[in-house]
């Protein structure tokens, strides 16, 4: 049912627009200093860091899937290979380039959704504090997980959202000129590629399209339509393109990836505050049915959310940024909420606002909790488990390296950091963990994918120099290992340890290498099976 309101907005009145523009915009150079000082100071999110490993190793030649193992699709790594190119261009540092460029990208649109949004008027007409609300938000809450294919997808799906609402309004008129055509057709195609990085978000575009059903729209609109075609055409180029991924990298996911999942109830328990804003939201936006101006925005906004938090669940992980696309449009909805009900309320103050602006607050000063650990270090650098690491490997000027942890931090961005070789084509152990878990209760599988030799051929053919040890965890990845390839129990017995910190135990190599005569004939055999 279509809302009818009964109430007309007011608009700020006209010669206060200019300071709160001017507000605005401070407050967003304000948070994005801060965000970008946090960046740049601070070691790279492990994920981030991986990927742009992997990127390079890809620009030099490597195959993808094969030589090193991620269970993304590609186009993240594509993403990453483009900072990666223009700090070899400006001969700088990769970090001082991939996270400039991650913001440059949300808040680029950002901006265009301001732009895009300035059409509907009232609390829309001025562009800039809409932008500034928007983008604030797109830094604040990823906290340290600026750059996840998340932070991006819903960067990317808010232009799109920005015209499917005026689809839901009727205002899907063209008035015979090209400017709304093109603009459903940059924004179709970015809200494809931004599902093509967590394909698993095309559910969502399914769940609005039945919400533009029950308004008597067809989904045959040029914005779905180029969205549909980008995702068809980006499938057929990674078939083309990378096979492996596939042949290799969706069934082993498939196979092993579970090993990572969560209890349901761990994933309430660690989604609580998600929830109960989604609730908030939900809440607010029936309470205002009738007479919330702008309704058909705040219901797209709750809808994406709900949809997002169904993806999070069935995804089985408790990672915080796969929370982020439900969590930014949550909170744009609720700031939208409260926005509009201050204008048409005359800004009276009323439980339902207090609660409204309770729950934005809960969300940003968590996010600022989670920030707070890499702003401390990027003020007053501090010598944590990663930086014992790097200086070790210095210190002993170690050319290759190893971490046997299911911790992505352990290896990167210590590889990035310190210019180490990794001596694995998988990030982490994970693969590793999920070998040990399937060989439990289904051990055809763990045949199909004998991730332990292929984890001791590259041990072998890499021989690092340093090795660290996790030994907080329950699998025993030396024991392991050793059990499945005696030719790995032989080259470990030369590595002595010389550091134990955190739990973390770190091993040095002797003088003697890995590979001798007997250990090179049967390292061969794992090489041939990994192609």
């Amino acid at each position: 049912m279509t809302p009818v309101s009964s109430r007309a907005v007011r608009p700020v009145a006209a010669p206060h627009r200019p300071m709160v523009s001017a507000v605005s915009l401070l407050v967003l150079a304000s948070v994005m200093g801060v965000v970008l000082f946090i960046a740049l100071r601070s070691p790279l999110k492990d994920d981030v860091a991986w990927l742009l490993y992997v990127a390079r190793r890809w620009m030099a030649g490597r195959t993808l899937y094969i030589d090193v193992v991620e269970v993304n699709p590609p186009l993240i790594v594509w993403i990453s290979a483009i900072p990666l190119e223009i700090a070899r261009w400006l001969k700088v540092d990769t970090q001082f380039v991939a996270m400039p460029v991650f913001i440059a990208g949300v808040l680029g649109c950002a901006w265009w959704t301001a732009r895009l949004l300035r059409a509907r008027g009232g609390i829309f007409a001025e562009s800039l504090p809409v932008f500034a609300a928007i983008g604030s938000v797109l830094l604040i809450l990823p906290a340290a997980d600026l750059g996840q294919r998340e932070h991006l997808l819903v960067a990317a799906f808010l232009p799109y959202l920005a015209l499917f609402v005026r689809s839901l309004d009727g205002r899907d008129s063209f008035n015979g000129t090209w400017k709304p055509v093109v603009a459903a057709l940059v924004a179709g195609m970015l809200a494809g590629l931004g599902c093509a990085l967590k394909p698993q978000y095309c559910v969502v575009f399914a769940v609005l399209e039945c919400l533009a059903l029950t308004r008597g729209l067809r989904p045959w609109r040029i914005m779905p339509l180029v969205a549909a075609a980008t995702l068809v055409g980006y499938a057929a180029l990674v078939a083309i393109v990378c096979p492996a991924y596939l042949r290799r990298a969706i069934p082993m996911a498939l196979a092993l990836y579970g090993a990572t999942d969560v209890p349901f109830l761990t994933l309430v328990a660690d989604s609580a505050m998600l929830l109960g804003g989604l609730a908030v939201a939900t809440g607010l936006l029936w309470l205002r049915r009738r007479t919330l101006s702008d309704y058909t925005l705040m219901l797209t906004l709750v809808v994406f959310a709900a949809t997002s938090t169904v993806v999070y669940f069935a995804a089985g992980k408790d990672w915080y940024y796969h929370r982020l696309p439900a969590a930014v449009t949550t909170v744009l909805a609720l700031l939208l909420w409260t926005a509009t009900e201050l204008v048409q309320r005359r800004w009276r103050i009323r439980w339902p606002l207090v609660v409204a602006g309770l729950t934005v607050m809960v969300f940003c000063v968590s996010s600022v909790q989670r920030l707070e650990p890499d702003a401390v270090e990027a003020l007053d650098p501090r010598l944590t488990a990663v930086d014992h690491l790097e200086h070790i490997i210095r210190a002993n000027h170690a050319r290759t390296y190893i971490a046997f942890s299911e911790w992505i931090a352990l290896g990167f961005p210590v590889v990035n950091e310190t210019g180490v070789k990794w001596a694995s084509r998988f990030d982490s152990m994970w693969a590793l963990k999920g070998e040990v878990w399937r060989a439990t209760s289904d051990p055809a599988v763990a045949r199909e994918w004998p991730i332990a030799r292929w984890v001791a051929h590259d041990f072998i053919a890499g021989c690092p120099d340093i090795a660290v040890v996790d030994t907080r965890e329950t699998t025993h990845y030396i024991s392991v290992l050793s059990a499945a390839d005696p030719a790995f129990a032989r080259a470990w017995s030369r590595y002595r340890p010389i550091s134990a910190f955190d739990g973390l135990v770190v091993y040095r190599r002797g003088k003697a290498g890995c590979l001798d005569v007997w250990v090179a004939a049967e390292a061969k055999q794992p090489a041939t099976q990994t192609r």
